[in-house]
């Protein structure tokens, strides 16, 4: 039985602060599962943990929040080609819905990620997220790349930590305004910012 939700689309600038406590608690609640250390980023009103988002796609039902995407604009570099994607982050379903096919409706995102004028989505996901990727890929034009080290810088900077991690994450390719053919060939990734 699918819940049922409804999806509101919403720019950053748009959300109020009591926007902001919700899906802060909604973060803790979804994240907090996968460790400790995923939850800290969402104290207060604090609904982000790395980029901030520029347009949310926020899913609610009569629990308040169920599910989140956020996506931000950015030029990303593959193997030194500049790239300009939309990457998606932030991505949650409320523990309770999980499994009830809720991720799916998030389709509804793909005219809006259109609009944006964008050639590629792309997003990053810990490899025990796999199988749900390619579950969920199945019917879409979703690519998951393995095998590609993925620069970042951190949220803030720190005088006890480098300035800049490497990770060994999937990588999620959506095609929108070309092909997958156009994807830049290459195993090395700089974000040019905090990851989303």
């Amino acid at each position: 039985m699918r819940s049922q939700v409804r999806w509101k689309l919403c720019w950053e600038n748009e959300l109020q602060l009591g926007d902001h406590v919700e899906l802060t608690e909604f973060f803790r609640k979804t994240y907090g599962p996968t460790g400790v250390f995923n939850a800290q980023p969402f104290e207060g009103s604090r609904s982000w943990a790395g980029a901030r988002p520029e347009l949310r796609a926020i899913a609610y039902d009569s629990n308040g929040v169920a599910a989140h995407m956020g996506c931000l604009r950015r030029f990303i570099k593959v193997d030194g080609v500049d790239l300009l994607v939309a990457e998606l982050g932030l991505y949650g379903v409320r523990p309770d819905l999980e499994g009830l096919g809720i991720a799916h409706s998030i389709r509804f995102m793909i005219p809006t990620l259109q609009e944006l004028g964008v050639p590629f989505a792309f997003g990053t996901v810990r490899h025990a997220l796999q199988k749900h990727i390619e579950r969920f890929g199945r019917h879409s034009q979703l690519t998951v790349l393995s095998g590609i080290r993925v620069r970042s810088t951190l949220p803030d900077a720190r005088l006890d930590k480098p300035p800049t991690r490497i990770e060994d994450a999937l990588v999620i390719v959506l095609t929108l305004a070309r092909s997958m053919s156009d994807w830049p060939t290459g195993n090395f990734i700089d974000r040019n910012g905090p990851e989303l």
